[in-house]
């Protein structure tokens, strides 16, 4: 009797439907094998950082929640300084925001074995490098006066609705809106090139983003050796003293090679 009972059992355990995963593995990037993380290594979701490695590459990950939406801004600040913290050690190659598979048995096979030797090619590129992103932004008031002092018409138009209620001189404000704004347009190229040229000994790639706000005077991201953020400081410094008053420069970096490599996404 109880032979029969533990074989009913044993048939039921095995009928039984597999129960859902409740976790998966996100992962963030590639990096060599001997990199090894910090104790207080956190990511999405205050999760704790481990390592998977195969052969002489390794993945960045942390398990998380299936059930839990991924994509607020504190996941995507937390992908970031995970990545750009190692940036400063180590090659990073990162991965797409929102990478997940299933285990690490997933990461090992379907990504690390599956694109071995592009990680690794891609890896030996970035060895001693960084990405660096110089931003300038125009001084409101400063680059304003500079497109009405070198416009007749813009010039003239500003005298026009000078102290004139609003109402009486829409079209005319609206006018000179857009002439305001195709100039700034005009001089962002401008401004943009002499950035990349004062960046170009310096930099092994360059790739130009576009602008994100209507007074960006530049948006330049650069991958550089680490070794020579000293020399891109006094470049990037140099730019800052020529256009004192005119467009306010920052220097962010070194962070993971977001604009010059992207590895796939692992399909969880």
């Amino acid at each position: 009797m109880s032979t029969s009972k533990q074989a009913d059992a044993s048939d039921q355990a095995a009928d039984a439907p597999e129960q859902p995963r409740t976790t998966g593995v996100y992962v963030y990037g590639i990096v060599p094998a001997d990199v090894e993380t910090e104790d207080d290594a956190v990511g999405v979701d205050d999760s704790r950082v481990s390592i998977v490695r195969h052969g002489d590459i390794a993945a960045l990950v942390s398990e998380i929640s299936v059930d839990r939406p991924i994509g607020k801004p504190a996941d995507l600040q937390a992908h970031a300084h995970l990545l750009d913290g190692v940036a400063r050690v180590a090659p990073v190659l990162p991965l797409r925001f929102g990478a997940v598979l299933t285990d690490t048995d997933a990461v090992k096979d379907e990504l690390l074995t599956a694109h071995a030797d592009e990680f690794a090619a891609a890896m030996e590129e970035l060895e001693g490098k960084a990405q660096y992103v110089v931003k300038g932004r125009y001084v409101e008031h400063a680059i304003l006066w500079e497109v009405i002092g070198e416009n007749e018409r813009a010039s003239a138009m500003r005298d026009t609705i000078r102290d004139q209620p609003e109402a009486a001189t829409r079209d005319a404000r609206m006018a000179l809106g857009e002439i305001v704004a195709n100039a700034i347009v005009a001089k962002r190229e401008e401004d943009t090139a002499t950035v990349v040229e004062a960046l170009d000994s310096l930099a092994d790639s360059v790739n130009v983003r576009e602008p994100t706000h209507e007074e960006d005077a530049a948006q330049v991201a650069v991958l550089v050796e680490v070794a020579r953020q000293d020399e891109l400081e006094q470049a990037v410094g140099a730019l800052a003293e020529q256009w004192d008053g005119r467009v306010e420069m920052r220097l962010l970096g070194p962070l993971a090679a977001y604009d010059f490599v992207l590895s796939p996404t692992p399909e969880g």
